[in-house]
């Protein structure tokens, strides 16, 4: 079926106090074991290349983002493609035209004025290219002379009233918010700050996005889908799963040289994976 739009599964998600899961893919096998995930629990599914993904394969956008385009169109479920953490407006131009129908536009390294004004900018472009974007908002730096805080590193947490007036301000779709998620977790040890995720549900008309979501546990993720997540953002899961099957193999195979093999075992794990989030995402309270 052709691409389903990222705004669309998030607003209907959003709408139905549900979450679509959204999954980093850095290779075929990848895309194929998201797709593969999601036609096993019959759901919809975005698929995500970040700018580091893009950079591992040697700076080019478009062999991995038209295999996921060519993936997407054989799929038995709707498929979105987003364009992840970007912070080149060289590669946010690229996304259009490589069949992306959203973008995370990423600026929340900079101090807060000039992150309003640059993703400002990125939403402009954006919309005018019929796409929707997602950007996130951390703690504000600047207080005291502190730079400002990533908004994954530990202790980030994103306030409601300058998310409010950020949002106002730049006019993105989503917004992704720190309340507690830090990326690339490999123990699921994550606590969230419910309370605060209340906070911003109350303040924010945009769809909320969780990202990091590979160290938080399921009850947590079960809870910050009923507290208003409409997009779950899962990578590093992925990796975890797909590098412990291969290791499990090659243990046990240390004769194996076809890389059909160890990869084959890699990509159904990725797929078991992507099932499981899924379901554990459709247990949260509507």
């Amino acid at each position: 079926m052709p691409l389903a739009p990222t705004g669309e599964l998030v607003t209907r998600a959003a709408a139905a106090r549900a979450a679509v899961a959204a999954f980093n893919v850095i290779t075929l096998e990848h895309i194929e074991a998201v797709i593969a995930g999601a036609e096993s629990a019959r759901s919809p599914v975005v698929l995500q290349v970040s700018e580091n993904a893009v950079r591992y394969r040697y700076g080019r956008l478009l062999p991995l983002a038209r295999a996921a385009v060519a993936a997407a169109e054989k799929a038995a479920v709707p498929v979105a493609l987003h364009l992840d953490h970007v912070q080149s407006d060289e590669l946010l131009r690229q996304a259009a035209g490589a069949g992306f129908g959203s973008v995370m536009y990423d600026a929340a390294r900079l101090p807060y004025a000039e992150n309003l004004a640059t993703t400002r900018a990125a939403a402009d472009w954006a919309h005018s290219q019929g796409l929707w974007i997602e950007a996130e908002l951390g703690q504000v730096g600047g207080k005291d002379g502190h730079p400002p805080l990533d908004a994954h590193a530990p202790g980030a947490r994103t306030d409601p009233g300058r998310a409010r007036d950020f949002v106002t301000g730049t006019g993105v779709d989503a917004l992704a918010v720190a309340i507690g998620s830090v990326h690339a977790m490999t123990t699921r040890t994550a606590v969230l700050d419910h309370g605060l995720l209340k906070r911003l549900s109350a303040v924010l008309t945009v769809p909320l996005v969780l990202h990091g979501s590979s160290g938080v546990p399921d009850g947590q993720l079960v809870a910050a889908v009923g507290g208003g997540i409409a997009k779950v953002n899962v990578g590093t899961a992925l990796n975890i799963a797909m590098t412990g099957a291969i290791r499990a193999f090659l243990a046990a195979h240390p004769e194996a040289v076809d890389s059909r093999k160890y990869l084959g075992v890699g990509r159904e794990a990725m797929a078991h994976e992507v099932a499981r989030i899924i379901g554990v995402l459709r247990t949260a309270p509507a």
